[in-house]
């Protein structure tokens, strides 16, 4: 197997065409242990890779550096937000990965709420709720995910457990509350 340079590899997920050209500067790039990002970034955009490519690529960089996969998932989850035909049920597939991979940051899960179309319901409403949900029992600061769960649940016609998550986000943005409450 050829073995690229470092700007050789940039050059080829940059601007190449050619997926087996791709792939053999991918494999080296692994095989030298390159865990500059910047790199990746160019092969995620390189536009003359299918959906189904992007995937085996970042899969593949995610599995080889797990140090990047949260990276590499928000990443693909913001490629198919935008590209391949608006993608949104791929994109919300990767931010529940990225989720996985770093629970208790609070990006992938209010990103993912940015992805819901409500004309078409997709992703569905209920399991944009309940992965948010999930979010609120590990981000060590969940105003934010209170705010978009009263907000989802709005749109889902429920007025109580939007007013629910509300208060819970009004309650952990005053400081001092809980002493109030003698918690």
């Amino acid at each position: 197997m050829q073995t690229y340079t470092l700007e050789e590899i940039r050059r080829c997920f940059g601007s190449s065409t050619d997926f087996n050209e791709i792939f053999d500067a991918f494999q080296s790039a692994i095989n030298q242990q390159v865990k500059d990002v910047e790199p990746y970034r160019l092969l995620f955009w390189n536009h003359a890779l299918t959906a189904d490519e992007v995937r085996l690529f970042g899969e593949k960089l995610a599995h080889e550096f797990p140090d990047l996969a949260y990276d590499v998932y928000l990443w693909l989850a913001s490629i198919f937000e935008v590209t391949q035909g608006d993608n949104y049920e791929l994109a919300v597939h990767y931010y529940q990965k990225a989720a996985l991979a770093r629970p208790v940051e609070p990006d992938p899960y209010l990103d993912a709420c940015d992805c819901y179309d409500p004309d078409l319901n997709i992703p569905p409403l209920a399991s944009l709720i309940e992965f948010v949900k999930h979010g609120v029992q590990h981000v060590k600061n969940p105003i934010n995910l209170y705010k978009r769960l009263a907000y989802l649940y709005e749109l889902a016609g429920d007025p109580e457990q939007g007013e629910y998550y509300r208060r819970l986000a009004d309650e952990a943005s005053t400081p001092g509350k809980d002493k109030i409450r003698g918690e």
